[in-house]
């Protein structure tokens, strides 16, 4: 049997100053800069993905097979000035976590000028006023202060602490109310 594609799995997005489309094959030499920068790995976590091909398996293992069975999942952020590809946003299923879970990461470079907030208001609108999700959570490393503030502006509130399976570190868990 053969599973269709969600008919909303390829879905662009705009804000004002970005467009919002799934993550492809096209850009894995993206995904492996972004998961390999510090921050990335500080505060997101190693997602081993060491070469070219292993950013390649990674977004047609864990990207492509949410968006084609639930229509929303990772999308790539890129700048409607220059084209630009600056980040990613998403709404990911999370073993571990009963309710899906908001997720962003941006260059470095392109911090600080409130493309995260805009992108990740967009991705929440998508997930409970396109999908009818009634709520979506977050979860946040202890010492990241600037993206706790950025959720607490999404309108979520820190409920408790979790450790996701496989994972040492505690997080910081929110959710809409």
């Amino acid at each position: 049997m053969s599973l269709t594609k969600h008919p909303n799995a390829d879905n662009v997005y705009e804000t004002e100053r970005l467009i919002l489309r799934p993550m492809s094959r096209e850009d894995r030499d993206f995904i492996f800069e972004l998961y390999n920068r510090p921050k990335f790995i500080q505060y997101i976590g190693n997602r081993n993905v060491n070469t070219i091909e292993d950013a390649e398996n990674y977004i047609l293992s864990r990207f492509a097979p949410q968006i084609e069975r639930l229509g929303f999942g990772n999308y790539l952020l890129l700048t409607k000035e220059g084209n630009e590809k600056i980040g990613a946003v998403g709404i990911f299923e999370r073993e571990g976590l009963d309710v899906v879970d908001i997720g962003y990461s941006l260059l470095e470079e392109f911090e600080g000028k409130g493309y995260a907030i805009e992108a990740a208001k967009k991705v929440k609108s998508i997930g409970m006023d396109d999908f009818g999700l009634s709520k979506i959570s977050a979860i946040i490393s202890k010492d990241n202060l600037s993206s706790q503030n950025l959720i607490e502006k999404l309108g979520l509130k820190f409920q408790k602490c979790v450790t996701l399976p496989g994972e040492d570190e505690e997080l910081n868990y929110y959710e809409t109310e």
